[in-house]
């Protein structure tokens, strides 16, 4: 599959950081006129481009200060697998799960998954963008989608973490029917995690899961600042 032009912009930027060494951690960004200007691309597309980057560790947003390159060593949080069984979360706990759990599920699957896997990933995710286009329920095909990217990472102890993520899934596609941004998301993120999948860019399809949640947070008004 084709890049898009979001994750074109991405990877200029990154290679202005990691290859170029245009850009130092702790260096700011120019301004969004000015490097949207230099990338010939638009601010939006320059901003989405900057998401990626920042659910993937390469940048920093900080509100009021502008975007800068992130330092070298950032470690994400463990969580406890055993408290889980018996929990029954709150929504906005359910997201902070799947923001824990998924992005990185997405990276295994990229490294990890068999061709046929892959296959099946981008057939289900075909399969959604059909339902979504006949305005037709498409809680199951979600589910199957996030279920065969956490099979193709293989990894046992996903398999446990699965039924609770289903709560956030099935919760999410009910409140989106009344949120048309967040279906315009779901498809604009799922091409862009089954276009890193495909390409076997792990890091890609990490970021690319990450954002994909913090935007259904954000369009059902989940707190996300800091995450």
């Amino acid at each position: 599959m084709a890049q898009s032009l979001v994750e074109q912009t991405a990877r200029r930027i990154l290679d202005m950081v990691e290859k170029e060494r245009r850009f130092l951690p702790g260096d700011k960004l120019p301004n969004e006129n000015d490097l949207s200007r230099a990338l010939g691309v638009s601010r939006t597309t320059l901003r989405e481009a900057i998401r990626i980057l920042a659910a993937r560790r390469v940048l920093k947003i900080e509100r009021g200060r502008g975007t800068f390159v992130a330092q070298p060593g950032q470690k994400e949080t463990a969580i406890d697998l055993n408290a889980l069984a018996n929990l029954r979360p709150d929504l906005a706990s359910l997201y902070e799960l799947r923001l824990m759990v998924e992005p990185r599920v997405a990276y295994f699957a990229a490294r990890r998954a068999t061709a046929e896997e892959v296959q099946r990933i981008l057939r289900l995710g075909r399969e959604e963008e059909e339902l979504i286009a006949r305005r037709l329920d498409r809680t199951q095909a979600e589910r199957a989608f996030h279920q065969a990217i956490a099979r193709a990472a293989h990894n046992a102890l996903t398999e446990r973490l699965m039924p609770i993520i289903y709560e956030a899934i099935d919760s999410g596609v009910q409140l989106s029917r009344a949120h048309e941004a967040a279906v315009e998301h779901t498809l604009r993120d799922h091409r862009m995690i089954m276009d890193f999948i495909a390409g076997r860019d792990a890091p890609g399809a990490e970021a690319a899961m990450r954002l994909h949640i913090l935007h259904a947070m954000e369009d059902f008004g989940i707190q996300t600042e800091g995450l």
